[in-house]
C-alpha cells in the first residue's frame, strides 16, 4: 500500500482507482435503461406495474446478497465482482427480445442478481485495501465514481434512444458492463484464504444470512432508502408532468447525483473526524426535507431544488451507512456484514418503489402522499439515531 510523507497509508493506489472506474462503467450500465423501461412496460400494456420495474430487481439483489456475502468472504472478492458485471452484460442483450409484460418483468427478476454481488465484493475490497482511520472517505471517493455513473446512465440512455432507438441503448448498457468485467479480470485478489468455488457454498443456514453486529445502520438504511425506490419510480413522471421532454426526463437523477458527488469526499472525511451517528443525523433530516420538496413540486425550479437537495442528503448517507457497517463488521465476516446492509437497502428500495408505486396507482395528485410517507419514515430513522441506540444495542448483544 502506498504510503504519504507523514506515514499515513494512502488510499490512491491503482486498485483503488481501477476498482472505482469498474465501479463507475457498473452503475453507468444498468441505470441508463432505468428511465426508458416505465415507458417500455406501458408499450407493452403493463403501466400498472411500474413499481415492479424497481422493486423486482432489488427483490433478487436482496435474496443474493447471503450467497455474495458467503462467496465474497471464501473464493474472494473479484469473482463475486466479476459474476454481477457480467449479469448486466448478458442482460442488455435479452431486454431487446423480449415482447409481453411478463418477460419484461421476469427479465427485471434476473437483472437484479447484478447488485446482489458486485457492490457487495466492491466494498469488501475496498475494505481490504483501506486503513480503518479513513474508511469514510474511501467509501465516499468510492461513491463519487458510482455517482457519477448513476448521474451518466439515466443522463444518456434516454439521449441514445431518442437518436437510434431503445435497443440501441440496452447494447450500450451491455458494453459498458463488459468494460467493467475486464478492468476486475486485470486486478489483484485482496481475500488471503481463498477456497475454490463449491456447490456446497451456495447451502446458507438462517444464522449465515444475517450479521446482527451491523442491525444499527442497516436498520437506518432500509428506512431512508425507502425514498430513493420512490424517486426513482415516481420522479420520471413528475418530470414529463411538469413539461421536460422524453429525452430530458433522467434530468432530475443527474441534478441529484451531481449534487451528491462533492457533499460525499466531505460527508466521508467528516465521519471520520466527528464521527458516524452526527454526520447520518444530519443526513435523515436532509432527507426529510427533500422528500417534502418532491411532494410539494410544482414547478421545474422546485423540481431542481428538490433534486439538489436529495442529492446532499444520500450523499451524505450512503458513504457514512458503508463505513459505520465495515466498523461494526469482524474482519473475517466482513462480506456477511456488507450484504447484510445490502440486503437492508434492497428492502427499502423496493418496498419503497412498490408501496410508493401502488399509492401513486398513476395519479399524478397522489404523488404527493407517497413523499409524505417517505419523509415520516426517515424522520423515523433520526429518531432511531437520536433515542434508539442504547435499546439496539443491547438487542444485538443478546443475539451474538
Amino acid at each position: 500500500m502506498l504510503k504519504r510523507k507523514t506515514g499515513t497509508p494512502s488510499i490512491y493506489t491503482l486498485q483503488f482507482f481501477l476498482l472505482c472506474l469498474s465501479s463507475f462503467l457498473f452503475f453507468g450500465s444498468f441505470n441508463m435503461i432505468v428511465p426508458d423501461l416505465y415507458d417500455y412496460i406501458t408499450s407493452l400494456g403493463g403501466g400498472e406495474y411500474k413499481g415492479l420495474i424497481i422493486s423486482l430487481f432489488t427483490v433478487t439483489a436482496g435474496l443474493s446478497r447471503p450467497f455474495s456475502g458467503r462467496l465474497s468472504d471464501t473464493i474472494g472478492r473479484i469473482p463475486v465482482m466479476i459474476f454481477g458485471a457480467g449479469v448486466c452484460f448478458v442482460m442488455g442483450f435479452l431486454y431487446p427480445i423480449v415482447s409481453t409484460v411478463w418477460a419484461l418483468l421476469l427479465l427485471r427478476f434476473l437483472h437484479g442478481f447484478s447488485t446482489g454481488f458486485k457492490p457487495t465484493g466492491t466494498s469488501a475490497y475496498i475494505a481490504d485495501i483501506v486503513p480503518s482511520t479513513r474508511r469514510g472517505e474511501a467509501m465516499g471517493y468510492s461513491g463519487f465514481f458510482g455517482s457519477l455513473g448513476m448521474a451518466a446512465g439515466p443522463s444518456i440512455g434516454p439521449k441514445i434512444t431518442a437518436a437510434y432507438g431503445l435497443d440501441m441503448t440496452f447494447y450500450t448498457s451491455s458494453v459498458a458492463a463488459i468494460l467493467s468485467v475486464i478492468i476486475l479480470a486485470g486486478m489483484k485478489e485482496t481475500l488471503q484464504e481463498k477456497v475454490k468455488f463449491h456447490p456446497r457454498l451456495l447451502k446458507i443456514k438462517w444464522n449465515e444470512v444475517i450479521e446482527p453486529r451491523v442491525f444499527n445502520p442497516s436498520l437506518l438504511f432500509l428506512l431512508t432508502a425507502f425514498s430513493f425506490g420512490a424517486v426513482l419510480t415516481l420522479v420520471p413522471d413528475l418530470t414529463i408532468q411538469l413539461g421536460y421532454d422524453q429525452g430530458e426526463k433522467g434530468i432530475f437523477f443527474t441534478v441529484f447525483v451531481i449534487s451528491s458527488l462533492a457533499i460525499r469526499l466531505l460527508a466521508g472525511k467528516a465521519s471520520d473526524k466527528y464521527g458516524r451517528i452526527i454526520v447520518l443525523k444530519i443526513a435523515a433530516l436532509a432527507i426529510v426535507v427533500s422528500d417534502v420538496l418532491i411532494a410539494y413540486t410544482h414547478t421545474q425550479t422546485m423540481l431542481m431544488v428538490s433534486a439538489v437537495m436529495f442529492g446532499v442528503a444520500v450523499g451524505m448517507n450512503t458513504p457514512t451507512i458503508y463505513a459505520w457497517t465495515i466498523d461494526l463488521s469482524l474482519d473475517h465476516l466482513r462480506g456477511k456484514g456488507l450484504a447484510t446492509m445490502y440486503i437492508a437497502l434492497e428492502i427499502g428500495i423496493g418496498s419503497g418503489a412498490l408501496i410508493a408505486g401502488w399509492i401513486y396507482a398513476n395519479h399524478i395528485e397522489n404523488l404527493r402522499e407517497a413523499f409524505l410517507l417517505c419523509a415520516a419514515l426517515s424522520f423515523i430513522g433520526f429518531l432511531f439515531l437520536t433515542f434508539g441506540l442504547n435499546w439496539s444495542k443491547r438487542f444485538v448483544k443478546s443475539t451474538v
